[in-house]
């Protein structure tokens, strides 16, 4: 199984989220969300795989998402308005985000990692 995982390694829930995928020997391509962010193309693949809402792709306690008022921009905006705002910057996006091309995990949690990943 070939892992991405987009990261941000100044996030302590991505080090976290690497730590394990250490510790159960993932072999995994490490990718800074920031400097090189998913496409717009690949974040609508990622929403689609992953069975959530799009909103759990944004980062809601960054900087960048109030400063830009996304919260409110969220009650109207269409599904391609809110694709376009995540893809605009790596900073927007809840990370890590791992994937093996069908299965996708936003965010980190232990519990939720080893009952996805570890099948």
């Amino acid at each position: 199984m070939s892992l991405t995982f987009y990261w941000y390694p100044k996030c302590g829930t991505c080090r976290n989220a690497k730590k394990w995928l250490d510790a159960h020997h993932f072999s995994y391509e490490a990718i800074h969300i920031v400097d090189n962010p998913p496409s717009r193309e690949q974040l609508e693949k990622f929403y689609r795989s992953s069975g959530l809402e799009l909103k759990k792709f944004f980062n809601t306690s960054g900087q960048k998402y109030r400063e830009l008022g996304i919260k409110d921009k969220m009650k109207s905006a269409g599904e391609a308005e809110l694709l376009d705002l995540l893809a605009s910057d790596g900073m927007l996006l809840k990370r890590p985000i791992l994937t093996d091309g069908q299965t996708v995990t936003v965010g980190f949690k232990e519990d939720e990692y080893e009952k996805i990943w570890l099948k």
